[in-house]
């Protein structure tokens, strides 16, 4: 193509000639050339009878109509497209300005392609991760796709028995997803294995990305999902000396405390004031007549044993007389009733659930700190993720575990897991949430997935570009 157009380019450049040779336009560089560092440069006088006439070009090349318009920009061409098949390319439609994309069929023709198919071993390319691919407990007694189990295992087996085709696992050498090396520009992983014809199918864990979807296509998701946050599940806290006031907040404890106050003082003005709380005191031995005083049992100490006393639920061995005193008992009495009760359905709970504090909730989070190390897995869609992301806490994540040492980036899913649950709680790891809520409920039960999905996305399977395997329904 690239040699068609350059075969257009000289086409162009002699018609325009001829066309000046025919106005009779003198381009010829006769005399002064003219200094090509003159600064500012010196116009070249016949340049502009040049630009107009090369506008004013049509002819017919080998890569169609060439045309241009007042700004020089090519038009009123055409396009083909083809299809690149086993058998080589093949034309499907064309493109244009007017019509933009038209099919000259709706569909690939899948005869001759699909029986080849039928008559050969297809290589499904998948990775060793759990739930999806695993090897069976005893394994070493079987062969070929038998020895494998998982989520991804079965679906190769409902997709090969649907489009009729025998098949073959592969698990991919490197132990990667897909990434293209930046300098290199190599594609590794299940990606890689697609791309440069070692498999003709990949049936796994594989994340639909727009840079993936540029050298292989996808299906529809089969699964949705989004980046989440595993960090080692912390212990459960132990209990501290003033551990029994947690049931309630400190504000409710301390206005209980004012309250309690508060009624005693009152009983203690209403005994004063009120003549049923005073009584007569019989004379001690000796002497006669009755005390120059009588006697109060509420004064300021006993009104606060009082309250105390009802508050603890334990009573007292004295009792207001008065009316008034009465009334304030009472109240204080029912106070204290829905207090307890409170209280103590609030501790049944705090005694049955286990409490945890967890150092992180969000991505926002591990931003904002540096004490907790993050990391992604190397070569997969999540670190691709970061490093693309324009959102600030993104850039700000990526930006330090690009630099951070030791590195933060695992070779494995395994691996990072691993990371997290020897780190003591110093390691968190970025992975799809599928994945993470799936080790969160396995056995040692030691991880947790704590925030929301970072982003939504889908497990695809893929096939390489121009597979007829695309389009099988």
């Amino acid at each position: 193509y690239t040699s068609a157009l350059t075969y257009d380019g000289v086409l162009v450049m002699a018609e325009t000639f001829r066309s000046l040779r025919r106005q009779k336009i003198d381009i010829s560089r006769r005399g002064n050339a003219g200094d090509c560092l003159a600064n500012p440069a010196a116009p070249w006088g016949q340049g502009i009878d040049m630009e107009r006439t090369l506008k004013q070009v049509q002819i017919q090349g080998l890569t169609g109509n060439v045309q241009f318009d007042h700004y020089g920009r090519r038009v009123n061409y055409t396009m083909d497209v083809f299809e690149l098949k086993s058998t080589g390319p093949r034309k499907v439609g064309y493109w244009n300005d007017m019509d933009k994309l038209v099919l000259i069929q709706d569909m690939p023709t899948l005869g001759n392609d699909t029986a080849a198919i039928e008559n050969r071993t297809v290589v499904v390319t998948t990775i060793m991760e759990s739930p999806y691919v695993m090897y069976k407990k005893n394994h070493e007694m079987f062969e070929g796709n038998d020895k494998y189990e998982g989520y991804c295992v079965d679906l190769a087996s409902e997709i090969a028995k649907h489009i009729g085709i025998k098949y073959k696992i592969a698990i991919v050498p490197d132990g990667k997803y897909g990434a293209r090396d930046a300098d290199t520009k190599i594609w590794n992983g299940m990606v890689g294995e697609l791309v440069y014809g070692k498999a003709e199918i990949a049936i796994a864990p594989l994340t639909i990305t727009l840079v993936r979807e540029e050298v292989i296509d996808f299906s529809k998701p089969f699964m949705s999902l989004g980046i989440s946050i595993m960090i080692k599940k912390p212990q459960k806290s132990k209990p501290g000396v003033f551990s029994f006031l947690d049931p309630l907040a400190y504000e409710i404890w301390m206005c209980i405390v004012f309250a309690y106050i508060g009624v005693s003082v009152v009983l203690f003005l209403v005994s004063r004031f009120s003549p049923y709380e005073w009584h007569t005191e019989e004379p001690e031995d000796g002497k006669e007549g009755p005390s120059d005083q009588p006697p109060n049992e509420f004064g300021i100490f006993n009104s606060l044993w009082f309250s105390l006393g009802a508050f603890m639920q334990q009573g007292c061995d004295i009792s207001p007389r008065s009316l008034s005193g009465r009334i304030v008992g009472g109240v204080w009495w029912f106070f204290t009733l829905i207090i307890i009760s409170s209280y103590t359905a609030n501790l049944a709970a705090f005694l049955t659930v286990e409490r945890m504090v967890s150092p992180i909730e969000s991505a926002e989070d591990l931003a904002k700190q540096t004490e907790i190390a993050y990391g992604t897995l190397d070569s997969g869609s999540t670190k691709e993720f970061f490093r693309r992301s324009k959102i600030a806490v993104y850039e700000k994540m990526w930006t330090y575990m690009r630099s951070a040492e030791p590195s933060v980036f695992t070779r494995t899913t395994a691996e990072g897991v691993a990371r997290v649950r020897k780190s003591k709680g110093k390691f968190a790891f970025l992975l799809e949430s599928t994945m993470n809520e799936y080790i969160e409920q396995r056995k040692p039960c030691d991880t947790m997935k704590v925030g929301g999905n970072l982003d939504s996305k889908g497990y695809g399977v893929a096939t390489p570009k121009g597979s007829s395997l695309r389009w099988v329904e």
